[in-house]
């Protein structure tokens, strides 16, 4: 899916692409602009189609890779699997941080795509435990945090890469397509899972079925990589490079002057990281293993779900553009702490139809966050270590709570019973983004560093 082929011909796209330039931005033209969005697009939806097969068949991988003796314990490995490879993201985000700053934007995404490629790939061709036995999870683990720290510097690499292209009164509108790419990933996985689910026999399913998302994921991830190598850095980068450098690494940099930021960037960042993962990736597997809905059924919930938030993603980064940052990101996390709990209390109506609406209602929340956190995140530090100060805050609340969501909400619904657990988890993720987003500056109307 390409946005700007969709969008570019509308009023927001082309009031950004005719927009003057300005000193940060330089002479862009609408062609470059256009492959920037391209490749910040193809590139994070091969990363979270992988995420998305694996949390949306994780019962089935759950069956392929662990013993089935405990289906539960089997699913809450599987889940293990997938926290831990989470937990060398905020090394991922150290080094990528330092090469995207130091190299550029362009040579580390180009290089965290191929490696998120190459292990998805492998992934697809790994036998399961009934062939091998404990080899199995663990080279599934192997894999998985490869796949981790690649990831580390995709998300981050492309909103600095799109903030420091776009238009200065549209890098809100420009940023979201990141968020967008992440969601049409989850969309696409959610349709594969449920056709492989619908149409597969468990025996098929869980022989070969499982395989065709991780197969797929290998010649996209080479198209996106394509077109990455054939565009320049930033003109705001290449403007920063030239300055003499007198502060050391970007990292050090950014530990010494910039830890404020890098601290409420983080704070930030939780209602999206445990928001992410509760409402797109888990949903699928509690509404099913929790709540008794048929497996097809809940997949068809959550597509439709992911259908609307691609939409109301580039309406919040607008809005973020005309109210600014703080005022969205404050919005969001007010409506999580007041709203998320009676919503999980109606995902147990038993009518589908209330499923699918309440979806709706949770996605269009975390989109006034998730749409507006990658501008903001961008936003809050300099270029010289933008792509630095944005992945280590980002990956590192997505190592500690993101990664970790599935399992979290899977092990406080084993130990306690109680069904609204995950609800919780997210309510209070809610409240500390809140405070951090309140102790932070406004962003939207500055100049980029």
């Amino acid at each position: 899916m390409n946005p700007l082929r969709n969008s570019h011909r509308s009023a927001p796209l082309a009031a950004a692409q005719s927009t003057p330039t300005t000193p940060e931005t330089g002479s862009i033209d609408i062609q470059t602009r256009r492959k920037v969005v391209m490749a910040s697009f193809i590139g994070n939806f091969v990363e979270w189609f992988d995420y998305a097969a694996y949390g949306y068949l994780a019962v089935t991988i759950a069956a392929v890779f662990f013993p089935t003796e405990d289906p539960k314990a089997a699913l809450l490995m599987t889940f293990g699997v997938f926290a831990i490879s989470f937990l060398i993201r905020p090394v991922g985000g150290f080094i990528w941080g330092h090469l995207g700053d130091k190299i550029g934007r362009r040579s580390a995404l180009s290089l965290s795509i191929l490696l998120m490629t190459g292990a998805t790939f492998c992934i697809a061709l790994l036998p399961g435990y009934a062939s091998i036995g404990f080899a199995a999870p663990i080279l599934l683990l192997l894999f998985r945090v490869v796949q981790g720290f690649s990831a580390a510097g995709e998300y981050a690499g492309a909103s600095a890469f799109l903030v420091e292209y776009a238009p200065a009164n549209r890098r809100g509108l420009y940023a979201a397509v990141v968020p967008a790419s992440t969601a049409t990933g989850l969309l696409l996985g959610s349709l594969l899972a449920a056709g492989l689910t619908s149409l597969l026999s468990t025996e098929a399913l869980e022989s070969w079925g499982w395989r065709l998302p991780f197969l797929l994921a290998a010649p996209m991830g080479l198209i996106g990589r394509y077109i990455r190598t054939k565009l320049e850095d930033s003109p705001a980068f290449r403007e920063a490079s030239k300055a003499v450098d007198n502060e050391g690494s970007p990292v050090r940099s950014l530990l010494k002057n910039h830890w404020r930021q890098l601290l409420l960037a983080a704070g930030a960042v939780l209602l999206n990281a445990v928001g992410f993962y509760v409402i797109l990736s888990y949903m699928p597997t509690y509404l099913s293993q929790e709540l008794g809905l048929e497996a097809t059924r809940s997949f068809l919930a959550t597509t439709i779900a992911l259908v609307t938030y691609i939409g109301f993603i580039f309406l919040t980064g607008m809005l973020s553009d005309r109210l600014g940052r703080k005022r969205v990101l404050i919005t969001a996390s007010i409506m999580f702490v007041m709203l998320t709990v009676p919503a999980f209390i109606a995902l147990d109506s038993g009518s589908f139809l209330i499923i699918v609406l309440v979806q709706i209602l949770l996605g269009a929340m975390l989109t006034l966050n998730d749409g507006t956190l990658p501008s903001y995140l961008a936003e809050m530090f300099p270029t010289k270590v933008r792509y630095s100060g944005f992945a280590v805050s980002f990956n590192v609340s997505n190592a500690l709570f993101g990664g970790t969501a599935p399992f979290v909400a899977t092990l406080l619904i084993s130990a306690s019973g109680n069904l609204l657990a995950p609800g919780w988890y997210l309510m209070g993720a809610a409240v500390i983004s809140l405070i951090a987003v309140i102790c932070s500056a406004e962003t939207s109307r500055k100049p980029l560093g």
